[in-house]
Parts: C-alpha cells; structure tokens; sequence
C-alpha cells in the first residue's frame, strides 16, 4: 500500500484511456468518440478535492473537446506528440515535483512521460510495457470506465472516495 498521495495534477490521455481507442468517421468525415459517463465521477472527485485535470493527448478531436469542456477539465492540450517533453515544461512552470502529478494512459506514445511522475494508473487492456510501469492496473478496459477506478483506486488510499462521492451526488455510498 502507498503511502498517502498529495496530488496536486492528474494527467490523462484520450485514445485507449477515456475512450476504446477505436476512431470512428462518419458518411461527412466527422471523427466519433465514445467515452463511458462513469468516468464523470472521477473527474468531479477530483475536482471536488482540488486535484487539477490535465487532459494531454496526441490528436485533436471536435468530440474530445465538447467531452472535456462537460467534465471541466482545467486543461485540454492536444495534438502533443512529444508528451515527456510537454509534461516537463508543464512540471516546471508550475512548480510541481514528481510525487503531486499522476498519469492515467495505456500505450507507448505515453511511457516516457509516466516515468516522471509519482502515480501512474492505466486500463487492463493497456500495453505490457505501461502494466509493468503502473502502480495500479485498473480492470476496467479503455473507455469501459478505467479513468473513473483509477481515480477511485487513489481516493479509497486516502479514505476520500465515500466522503466527496457523498457530498457530489448528496447521498450516502
């Protein structure tokens, strides 16, 4: 068991995190995206406990950002091919050592950057070099809600998730 997390960011990927890493067109060229709503109680937990979102991901997508703007993520930052260089420039501009950033993702595009920070979560259907760097394996698939049982996972270490669910859903869990 860690011990308990301060963390201050969580940094998370789209394409295979948020969403099966399928990438869909319709008849007009538009780019469709499925993100599972249970993820949505991570997010605002997070929020509630003042744990900024960082939404960093390598493509740009219409749907990405109307999903992020509806969960108020603090930052949508896409179309970053070089994530580690990204996510150091980011680290030090706001003053942030590695143990207050966590990293939710699942493939190689985001493994260089998982290995600053001091959490790293990702989905069950994640690459194995990502499985072995995480701290915590969700068994939950990409887009089948791993966001929202990371952040779970983190929040129950601290004994926080029954209180901020609690108070965000007004009912006792």
């Amino acid at each position: 068991m860690r011990a308990k997390m301060n963390l201050r960011y969580l940094i998370i990927d789209v394409d295979g995190t948020m969403t099966d890493g399928g990438i869909y067109y319709d008849d007009h060229g538009n780019e469709l995206k499925k993100f599972c709503t249970r993820d949505a109680a991570g997010f605002f937990a997070a929020h509630l406990l003042g744990i900024k979102v960082v939404v960093l991901t390598g493509r740009k997508s219409a749907a990405t950002d109307r999903r992020m703007k509806e969960l108020k993520v603090d930052y949508i930052v896409e179309n970053v091919h070089d994530k580690r260089t990204f996510l150091e420039n980011f680290m030090t501009v706001h003053s942030l050592l590695k143990e207050e950033v966590g990293y939710i993702g699942d493939d190689l595009n985001d493994l260089s950057a998982m290995k600053i920070v001091g959490f790293v979560g990702c989905p069950a259907d994640s690459c194995t070099e990502v499985t072995k760097l995480a701290n915590y394996v969700s068994k939950k698939k990409g887009g089948e809600g791993a966001v929202r049982d990371v952040i779970e996972h983190l929040l129950r270490e601290n004994s926080e998730w029954e209180e901020v669910i609690g108070q965000i859903y007004r009912s006792g869990v």
